[in-house]
């Protein structure tokens, strides 16, 4: 997975996965660096998460997740370079697999987002 790990989550998911992350992480000797995700899939969201861990050379970047959360998880990922996983919290959702959807921080779509790189585990 990596050495280094940025996690992305809002409050509510956080809190139902954090004791279960933070414990596998420890026993892989993984370190990670969590941010709590605003909900908007924003160009301000994106850059201020990203800002976060931008000289920490992070290897990859977690979001478990609803579906914004899983299109910023990509964002991140995408400005930074490295890997990413997603954790989809419902099965329907079709976020791991979507173009990336760019809104506003009130929540108007705002654009789409075109990726840099092919990620082949799509």
């Amino acid at each position: 997975m990596g050495s280094k790990v940025f996690l992305i989550a809002n409050n509510a998911v956080w809190t139902i996965v954090e004791a279960r992350v933070k414990t596998s992480l420890k026993k892989a000797d993984i370190a990670y660096r969590y941010k709590r995700f605003n909900g908007e899939s924003s160009q301000k969201e994106i850059a201020l998460l990203a800002g976060f861990t931008f000289n920490e050379q992070t290897s990859v970047v977690v979001g478990p997740g609803g579906g914004k959360t899983l299109d910023t998880t990509k964002a991140v990922a995408d400005e930074l370079k490295p890997s990413f996983a997603i954790a989809p919290a419902v099965a329907s959702r079709d976020a791991s697999c979507s173009a990336l959807l760019i809104y506003t921080d009130e929540g108007v779509f705002d654009s789409y987002r075109v990726y840099h790189k092919q990620h082949p585990e799509l």
